[in-house]
């Protein structure tokens, strides 16, 4: 009976790859499953291209299993929407890679039950270093009798290679760029070398379908978007239309919420839709072909892998990532310090939810995450400062924060997300400043500093008229 270590793949020393249970391969296998979830691609994907390779080393076809739960913490309809947009281009792109594509939903999603119906050799998954994701590969590992391994498909630079949460960037800086040369690479997008055929026909969710239906439960009151459509496809759209003539102009417009100056990936990369390491290899190219300047390329991608990883990082190391828990030392004493300080004004959950507030920058910046799912990055810091300054205690602030990131962004739910609500209430990844009130020396952002440095007015009545450059 062949072991899983004893096939020519190195899977020991493979740091991207996680062994969760060893041991003897089922000898009378059918196939090798991948469970998708964290990335929702078949292209450019490493844990499929694992599956593939193992799939092609055992002589086996590849099924690739997408398991839709009606529960995902803090998931609503908006979210749904999304991910279902995406379904058939997965269905798609896996049918080139010879791969079989298996949806189900609640509350016929169970792993297990696949792994017996295709009679599985073994289990390959990809990583999510989120806590309630990891609890369910942790269990399921537990359960198991057969190999798993995950993958860490989600960062260009694994995980693996840094055991400690880095207090700042420019800490972890230097050897992400050290490792980057390793890692980023084009994926060969191999294709399986065996064609499934069950014995019987298993069941499947048409991809084509909402796979909300008959959910009682579900949020439905967070309508979906049209700024912004699920799927590789429109991500890769977006993704050329960026480097060949946004790209250029980032380091001088990136800042500049009024403009169309970001990628406006991230929903996509939240979803596993795009890889990062294809978003940083077309910024490349985009230098090579004179499209980009290295300046430009160098700014985006301290934002796609260096500020992106660290907040990965954050989230893997630091277990009370999405409270207040997680501020250092001097932020929490300093804002402990200044808890009993004066608010220039206090608003509930239900005023900053309405947008209803003295601010008319920061009522915006909300209009604009609720209307279209997405806030520009600039704003999202601005936006979590003002709830630290406008509620009564820094743990009430950070719950807000989250509820409401997570509640009405595409990307929320997300490491970035959380490191972003981490850097502006909490202090991490950031370093003391000049006292004031109400903040100590965590950093402050006042409304009149904010408003000068780009055309506030001007994104405003984007944001009223819709024509913000949603994609």
């Amino acid at each position: 009976m062949r072991d899983l270590f004893d096939l020519p793949l190195n899977l020991r020393d493979d740091k991207r790859v996680t062994v969760r249970r060893a041991g003897p391969l089922n000898r009378h296998g059918s196939c090798v499953v991948y469970w998708m979830q964290r990335a929702q691609r078949a292209v450019d994907n490493p844990a499929l291209d694992l599956a593939i390779a193992l799939g092609n080393e055992l002589g086996l076809p590849v099924v690739a299993f997408l398991s839709i739960i009606a529960y995902y913490p803090g998931a609503n309809l908006r979210h749904y929407v999304f991910l279902n947009q995406g379904l058939p281009d997965i269905e798609e792109d896996l049918a080139e890679r010879h791969v079989t594509f298996i949806v189900r939903r609640t509350p016929d999603h169970r792993v297990e039950q696949l792994l017996q119906e295709a009679n599985a050799a073994l289990l390959v998954g990809d990583e999510n270093h989120c806590r309630e994701p990891q609890r369910w590969r942790q269990a399921l590992t537990r359960r198991l009798s057969l190999p798993f391994v995950t993958v860490d498909a989600d960062v260009v630079v694994p995980t693996k290679l840094f055991p400690q949460h880095f207090y700042a960037l420019r800490h972890m800086r230097p050897h992400l760029l050290a490792e980057l040369p390793h890692y980023l690479a084009p994926s060969r997008n191999e294709k399986a070398a065996y064609h499934w055929a069950p014995r019987s026909t298993l069941a499947r969710w048409d991809v084509r379908k909402d796979v909300t239906q008959g959910w009682r439960n579900l949020d439905r009151s967070v309508r979906p978007v049209e700024t912004f459509t699920g799927g590789t496809h429109a991500a890769l759209r977006r993704l050329r239309e960026f480097t060949s003539h946004t790209l250029r102009d980032y380091p001088t417009k990136r800042n500049h919420p009024e403009l169309d100056g970001t990628s406006r990936l991230s929903p996509y990369l939240h979803f596993g839709h795009i890889s990062p390491a294809t978003v940083v290899l077309a910024a490349q190219r985009a230098v090579k072909e004179d499209k980009a300047t290295q300046a430009a390329y160098d700014a985006f991608i301290n934002q796609v892998i260096g500020w992106r990883e660290l907040a990965v990082n954050f989230v893997k190391h630091v277990r009370q990532y999405d409270s207040f828990n997680c501020a250092p030392d001097w932020a929490q004493k300093t804002l402990r310090q200044h808890v009993r300080d004066r608010r220039p004004y206090l608003y509930s959950l239900e005023d900053l939810e309405r947008a209803d507030t003295h601010d008319e920058l920061w009522n915006a910046a909300q209009r604009q995450m609720v209307r279209y799912g997405w806030m520009h990055n600039y704003l999202r810091m601005y936006w979590a400062k003002k709830i630290l300054e406008w509620t009564p205690a820094p743990e009430v602030a950070y719950q807000y924060a989250v509820l409401l990131n997570d509640r009405y962004e595409l990307d929320g739910r997300d490491p970035n997300g959380y490191a972003g609500i981490a850097w502006a209430i909490a202090g991490v990844h950031d370093r003391p400043w000049p006292e004031r009130p109400v903040f100590g020396v965590v950093r402050s952002m006042s409304y009149g500093s904010t408003g000068r440095k780009f055309g506030f007015q001007r994104y405003i009545r984007n944001v009223d008229e819709g024509c913000w450059c949603g994609s």
